[in-house]
């Protein structure tokens, strides 16, 4: 048996876990098969994700924001829009899709594989987003929202309770302190489709990288690359003071 046979094999696992039937399974299915996949794939297989990540994405980002207009109907325009971004970006969907265990099903490439891209935050987020997709394309709008709050407004709840740290502010206020300098961000690379960038960014202080991250935009990532380099600062050390 191969991998996409048994990924069709476990299909009626997959529904239980998220809570809903589907009338077309191929359109489950095909959420669960990553480009990596089809590329030593192709005699299996000759479609991948993406295209349903792309419209999961436009439909997460649709439920989120009525959710917010209709729950928080005294909170103005752009504190509505910071509050979508938090509830739809990568790490977010991160969370949804292992509260679900449903990494484990992807389909992958060997060299993702062997890199353990089941447990790279790209690809799940792009899992979550894929299923959404799916789900909206089978069972139509209602479908997708009741999928959504049913298993993650929880979630929701404690994304939107919990304040988010402004890591770049806080490295910034250290640097200053410590060096009188602002620390510099730069992009080290850029993996994905157009729709779906993953930014990978360094922070630097006079010339030497003090952390790495990575996210959905660059704004993400560098957030990610200042939390990075504040957990690497430990006072008994010296050895950059």
């Amino acid at each position: 048996m191969n991998l996409h046979e048994e990924l069709l094999n476990n299909i009626a696992e997959i529904e239980s876990k998220i809570g809903y039937v589907f009338k077309d399974k191929s359109l489950l299915a095909l959420a669960f098969v990553h480009r990596s996949f089809i590329n030593e794939n192709r005699d299996i297989i000759d479609a991948h994700n993406e295209r349903l990540e792309f419209l999961g994405d436009s439909i997460l980002g649709l439920l989120v924001a009525e959710y917010l207009y209709r729950y928080l109907p005294t909170t103005p325009e752009g504190e509505l829009s910071y509050l979508r971004s938090r509830l739809v970006e990568a790490s977010s969907c991160v969370v949804y899709v292992q509260r679900l265990q449903l990494g484990d099903y992807v389909l992958l490439g060997k060299g993702e594989r062997m890199n353990d891209g089941r447990g790279r935050d790209s690809i799940l987020a792009d899992l979550f987003e894929a299923v959404m997709g799916a789900i909206y394309l089978d069972g139509g709008i209602d479908a997708a929202q009741r999928f959504l709050f049913k298993n993650f407004s929880a979630d929701i709840d404690e994304i939107l309770q919990e304040p988010e740290q402004n890591w770049k502010a806080l490295f910034q206020d250290y640097t200053q302190k410590r060096f009188q300098e602002t620390p510099s961000y730069d992009v080290v690379s850029e993996t994905g489709p157009d729709h779906s960038k993953v930014f990978d960014v360094g922070v630097y202080v006079q010339g030497e990288e003090w952390g790495r991250g990575s996210g959905a935009s660059k704004k993400e990532a560098q957030q990610s690359a200042a939390e990075d380099a504040l957990s690497r600062i430990d006072s008994t050390d010296t050895s950059k003071k």
